[in-house]
C-alpha cells in the first residue's frame, strides 16, 4: 500500500471498514509524507496538521473507544469518518459529494466480505477512482481458503471479495488487475484485488 500511495500520490483515500482505525492512521501518515515531499520540492513551509489531502473512512459501527483513539491521534486532522452502511445510498451520495473536491482518489474496500456486499461497494466506489489510480479490494484470499477456515462467517469460498472482483470486471473494462503487485509480494491478502483504472 505504501508503494501504491507513493505511485498514485492521492489527494483522497476512501476506505470502507474502519475497525480499530489502524489503516486510517497508516493512510493519513502516508499522506503527511506526500505533503512533506511537496513542501521540500517547492520550498514552501507546511503545517503538517493542515492539508487538503484526506482519508475518508466508512464503517457501519464505529465503536466509541475506537473513535476516541482515532480522534486523539496526531494524524486525526487528516481523517474524516462516516458511520453507516457503505452501500446505503445516502452514505454513497455523501461520499460522492466529498470526492468531487479531489483530483486523485484511491479506494480501499475492506468491510463486509460477502460477494454481494463487495460487488455493491465496487459499483458504488470504484467509479470514484482516478485514472491511473487503484481500487484495492482486500481479503480476496478468502476464495483460496478451505471452508473450515471461514467458520462463523457469512463469506467463504465461492462467496467473497475475489468472486465479486471477477464479476465486476466482466462489465468494467476500464479496470485491470495489476498482477505485478501480487507477483512481487508473493504473499498477500489481496490477490486479484489490486484493480488499476487503465482507461
Amino acid at each position: 500500500m505504501q508503494e501504491i500511495i507513493w505511485s498514485v500520490q492521492p489527494d483522497l483515500i476512501i476506505e470502507t471498514g474502519i475497525a480499530h482505525g489502524g489503516s486510517l492512521i497508516f493512510s493519513a501518515s502516508m499522506l503527511a509524507l506526500l505533503d512533506m515531499i511537496d513542501a521540500i520540492q517547492t520550498g514552501e513551509t507546511i503545517n503538517l496538521k493542515i492539508s487538503q489531502r484526506k482519508v475518508l473512512g466508512l464503517d457501519i459501527d464505529i465503536r466509541p473507544h475506537n473513535l476516541a483513539a482515532i480522534q486523539a491521534h496526531p494524524m486525526s486532522s487528516r481523517i474524516e469518518m462516516i458511520q453507516g452502511s457503505s452501500i446505503d445510498p445516502a452514505i454513497v451520495d455523501q461520499v460522492r459529494s466529498i470526492a468531487k473536491g479531489y483530483k486523485k482518489v484511491l479506494v480501499c474496500l475492506d468491510s463486509n466480505h460477502t460477494h454481494d456486499h463487495v460487488l455493491a461497494e465496487l459499483e458504488a466506489y470504484a467509479p470514484l477512482t482516478s485514472v491511473g489510480s487503484y481500487c484495492v479490494v482486500f481479503d480476496t484470499l478468502v476464495e483460496d481458503l478451505t471452508d473450515d477456515l471461514c467458520m462463523d462467517r457469512p463469506w467463504g469460498p465461492g462467496d467473497n471479495p475475489k468472486t465479486a472482483v471477477w464479476e465486476y470486471l466482466k462489465t468494467h473494462s476500464e479496470f485491470e488487475i495489476d498482477k505485478s503487485i501480487q507477483n512481487k509480494l508473493l504473499v498477500t491478502v489481496a490477490s486479484d484485488g489490486y484493480l488499476k483504472w487503465v482507461k
